[in-house]
């Protein structure tokens, strides 16, 4: 049982335990816990879902070796 509510400024989303997504559950996002329900504010600032290509991006900058020859 997920319920969305959609405002201004981003989604309401309250859920059971075993309905929490990574990012939700890490508490990437504000969580509150109401007994057996979780209350998720998901800001509209924060995607749903984070980018591949930005996680590509960083694993390139970390392999690229250094360009600087030493003497």
């Amino acid at each position: 049982m997920t319920i969305k509510i959609r405002l201004p400024g981003g989604v309401l989303k309250v859920k059971q335990r075993h309905e929490l997504r990574r990012r939700e559950h890490k508490g990437e996002v504000p969580v509150w816990q109401f007994g057996k329900y979780f209350v998720i504010w998901w800001p509209s600032t924060i995607p749903d879902r984070p980018s591949k290509s930005s996680n590509t991006n960083e694993e390139l900058e970390m392999n690229i070796p250094s360009t600087g020859e030493s003497t």
